[in-house]
């Protein structure tokens, strides 16, 4: 009887666990929504300086990423936020470049997707994450590629990378909740874990998102 409760209360645990870091990634994802929709309506998307923004993201990523050990649950959180409000001056430009119901279909899709990936990933028996080098080799390349044809400009290999890619952040999201199920119990810090995998789950949909977005908008301009 002792064991089946003490087996019950670390269900319990990573299930609330799981609940907190959602609430944060949803936290993150409406802040960057609001910045990116009033970006662009009042006109300060006409301001921005873009490539000082993407500068200011990767060193507040790496900071996250390097230091988060170093910070404290308040500075990590503050960064977190940071990242979701510059990704949101950003993301501004999709309004100028999509249609809104590319957009919103979009989303729902994404949302419907990333849920099932999550639902995957909690529950599954397998260990997913035994991929996680080959999901990471398989992320460089797809960058590394993607930066490549910036200058080279090919819409098949534009078409073969969004897919390449979502499938990617698909096996990546999956990764990063079962991930989180193991190490839920074994992280004292709780703040500091909640908010680390809400900025993980966070990129995961945003990029799948994206991904999305851009296949759906080749298709529409057939």
């Amino acid at each position: 009887m002792e064991f089946y409760n003490e087996e019950n209360n670390a269900i319990q645990e990573k299930n609330t666990d799981m609940v907190k870091t959602f609430n944060r990634m949803f936290l993150g994802l409406i802040v960057t929504a609001i910045v990116a929709y009033f970006t662009f309506t009042s006109g300060l998307i006409l301001t921005i300086p873009y490539m000082l923004i993407a500068i200011v993201e990767i060193v507040v990523v790496l900071i996250f990423s390097f230091a988060f050990k170093k910070l404290s649950s308040t500075a990590v959180t503050i960064l977190y936020f940071v990242y979701a409000v510059l990704n949101g001056l950003t993301m501004s430009t999709i309004f100028a470049v999509f249609d809104m119901a590319d957009i919103s279909t979009a989303f729902l899709i994404s949302a419907f997707l990333f849920g099932a990936l999550a639902i995957y990933g909690h529950t599954t028996d397998r260990d997913i994450t035994k991929l996680g080098n080959i999901f990471m080799v398989g992320l460089i390349i797809g960058i590394i590629m993607s930066l490549i044809n910036l200058f080279i400009g090919n819409s098949m290999i534009n078409i073969i990378l969004d897919w390449v890619m979502l499938l990617l952040f698909c096996g990546i999201t999956a990764y990063d909740i079962q991930k989180m199920k193991i190490l839920a119990v074994d992280i004292p810090d709780k703040e500091k874990l909640y908010v680390y995998f809400a900025m993980q789950l966070y990129l995961d949909f945003i990029n799948i998102f994206i991904r999305i977005l851009s296949i759906m908008a080749r298709r529409s301009r057939r």
